[in-house]
């Protein structure tokens, strides 16, 4: 007979497994509790666990412009935090009797925040007997961290006060958004970087981590660095940070002229190929233009009439055709394989006949459309191939992420001698700037290589890397083909260009100081599945070309995307790179005073009746005779005086010194006062000061 008695033994071992169960249970939802409830409370504890090892970051390298100005650097900002149980008793005493001092210290350094906020929020730290409770939320930068750890408790050591921080490495641009999608941003607090060259030369920035190991003596840490951090080294841009400012300006004045919904700019240096400005506008919700993607090397779109450019260089490069070769264009309206091509002008009755310049000039579609599609119908691939010389298919290795090559294709058939890619009316529309995608960048680049008398350089946006003030790389330009085609044939393009502003489409592009060559572009923009015409219409807008013409120094291409009409790219982008030749080429002139002087005219400065006692004044200390007009009338100070022919500021002054509050329309000189001279004046009247 058993001795094990079931009926005793087994409850006891039912009634120990669930206890067991139970315990599990608790020690389950235990675990669960600390993982969710009281996860920012432990990872506070373990962020504040002394490791053995700890890297140091590196201060990330500098970029600068090309004549050195910095674009983006790295300064230190701070997070400030509190530990209310450090320093025991005696802290505790000191923070109760100064916290009103300290708050109004904050106060005085973040005035949006009130010191009845600012108390608050701190006494809820306190009561939580807080270990690392903020300050304030947002980061502070080095001097107000200073102006911090001088109030009271604050001062104190880390273990006394219970203050303490945490150190960042900010990124900061000193000319704000001006070349943002081109320099580049970094990640928040992270030491990553985002876009543009801060990417792309993200291993030379960055620098190399360092390595300190803490060991506990005495109850205290000690910090034994091990491996020193390697700085990282600085970058020199080819980007003039005033050539990018004229660029960006005249750009967004006229998109926001015209409704445009992005706009590109890229100026470069004709010998080169440095970018020296590239501007990338996209109208956000709000109505205002910003930086949001870098479209001028990511752009694929169908280029336009700028691309006729290229087509009539095979053909003469070719020897297909010359300059006084005619083409019969109609009446504006031609049947090109059973599809109607048209020029802008069909509706007054087209161009009829006209030269192989002439096309150009006047960007005939049909006139360029039958010159090529005569000569190169029947093997479109040596077409393609011609354009192929010309570099516009190129892949240039733009340094930036996001960067596409051009895509041109290359006509092939089957077997049987049938065409897999191509169409009756492929080349034809080829020609002029459709069935191709190619980036804005690549498009100055080619221009810019017919400014260079047919040498293609790759665009530089990069030339030195610097560290501590010796050059330790350098970038040379890259000359990605000698000839793009024949010195002949580039003279040939480089007068038609001259011409195309001087007297064909592309004037408002021109100056009246200095000659300017290039093509005008007008393009509807495919709209995918939905076509070209689904919808408002869109249009890109471009204006391609060099300056001055007679000894190029800059090639520029200006793009615009916009809905509906009017759309011209000579009247819209024209007008951009208009304005950007004129105000780059300001910047080269250089005024001297013996230039200026004529050997009949007296030297003696133009003074007129506004703050005489400083003009007096500087005119004695300069050795200047003293000024007494003695033709002008006087006038009490309760008259109002004739402030005609005086400056702005003159004049400004002279008008509310009596009292008059002064409104100020156009530049020069003032030519009419809205106050007539002699008049009473009557204190806080408006005097309209129209200059001319």
């Amino acid at each position: 007979m058993s001795k094990f008695d079931s009926d005793k033994v087994l409850p006891r071992y039912f009634a120990i497994a669930v206890v067991m169960l139970f315990i599990g249970l608790a020690v389950l939802g235990k675990a669960l509790y600390i993982m969710t409830a009281k996860k920012d409370y432990w990872t506070k504890v373990a962020a504040r666990q002394k490791n053995d090892s700890v890297d140091v970051k590196p201060v990330r390298g500098n970029i600068l412009s090309c004549d050195g100005q910095l674009m983006a650097s790295s300064i230190p900002e701070f997070r400030v935090y509190m530990d209310f149980l450090a320093g025991g008793e005696k802290k505790d005493t000191a923070w109760r009797d100064s916290v009103d001092m300290i708050c109004e210290g904050l106060h005085e350094l973040f005035p949006q925040k009130s010191t009845a906020e600012l108390k608050r929020h701190l006494e809820e730290g306190h009561r939580k007997m807080s270990r690392n409770w903020p300050i304030v939320k947002q980061r502070v930068d080095y001097n107000t961290f200073c102006e911090i750890k001088k109030l009271p408790v604050f001062r104190q050591s880390k273990y006394k006060g219970g203050f303490h921080w945490e150190e960042f490495n900010a990124r900061r641009r000193p000319f704000g958004s001006l070349a943002q999608r081109t320099v580049g941003d970094m990640f928040g607090a992270k030491d990553t970087a985002r876009c543009g060259l801060e990417l792309s030369y993200d291993s030379i920035l960055r620098g190399t981590k360092g390595l300190t190991h803490r060991r506990k003596i005495l109850n205290k840490y000690m910090n034994i660095t091990e491996r020193a951090p390697i700085d990282g080294a600085d970058i020199v841009t080819t980007i003039d940070v005033r050539i990018q400012d004229i660029a960006e300006r005249a750009l967004i004045d006229e998109l926001k002229e015209i409704g445009g919904v992005e706009g590109v700019a890229i100026v470069m240096d004709v010998p080169t190929g440095d970018v020296k400005a590239m501007v990338n506008m996209t109208r956000c919700g709000d109505g205002e233009y910003r930086e949001i993607r870098n479209a001028a090397v990511s752009n694929l779109l169908e280029p336009g009439s700028v691309f006729k450019t290229a087509s009539i260089m095979v053909a003469l490069d070719d020897g297909v055709v010359d300059t006084t070769y005619k083409v019969n264009t109609g009446s504006g309206v031609w049947d090109m394989h059973g599809r109607w091509m048209k020029d802008h002008n069909w509706r007054r009755g087209g161009y009829q006949t006209i030269s192989l310049p002439r096309s150009l000039e006047v960007s005939s579609n049909i006139g360029v459309s039958r010159i090529i599609d005569e000569h190169y119908g029947d093997h479109p691939e040596k077409f393609v191939e011609g354009i192929y010389r010309t570099g516009l298919a190129d892949d240039l290795h733009i340094p930036l992420v996001g960067a596409t090559p051009p895509r041109i294709r290359m006509p092939k058939k089957n077997s049987r001698g049938q065409w897999l890619n191509w169409s009756k009316t492929a080349l034809a529309w080829m020609s002029i700037g459709y069935e191709t995608q190619i980036p804005p960048i690549s498009t100055v680049t080619f221009y810019n290589a017919i400014a260079n008398n047919g040498r293609m350089m790759q665009p530089r946006f990069v030339k030195q890397v610097i560290k501590d003030g010796e050059v330790i790389a350098d970038f040379p330009p890259v000359v990605l083909r000698d000839h793009i085609a024949k010195p002949k044939t580039v003279k040939l393009m480089q007068t038609i260009l001259e011409h195309v502003v001087s007297q064909g489409l592309g004037k408002k592009a021109g100056s009246k100081l200095f000659k300017v060559a290039g093509k005008t572009g007008t393009a509807q923009v495919s709209q995918g599945r939905s076509g070209y015409t689904s919808g408002t219409v869109k249009y890109l807008l471009s204006f391609a070309g060099f300056f001055p013409a007679d000894a190029p120094r800059y090639s520029c291409i200006v793009c615009i995307q916009k809905y509906g009409l009017p759309a011209s790219g000579g009247g819209m982008s024209g007008v951009v790179f208009h304005h950007i030749a004129e105000g780059v080429m300001a910047q080269k002139v250089k005024m001297l005073a013996d230039d200026a002087r004529d050997s009949t005219s007296v030297m003696m400065p133009d003074v007129k009746n506004g703050n005489t006692l400083s003009s007096n004044y500087v005119m004695t200390h300069l050795g200047f005779p003293k000024y007494e007009p003695k033709s002008l009338p006087k006038y009490s100070d309760d008259v109002m005086p004739d402030v005609t022919g005086m400056g702005a500021r003159d004049a400004v002054y002279t008008v509310e010194s009596r009292g008059l509050k002064a409104r100020v329309r156009g530049r020069g000189k003032v030519v009419s006062q809205s106050y007539p001279a002699g008049k009473r004046i009557e204190r806080g009247a408006v005097c309209v000061l129209e200059l001319k």
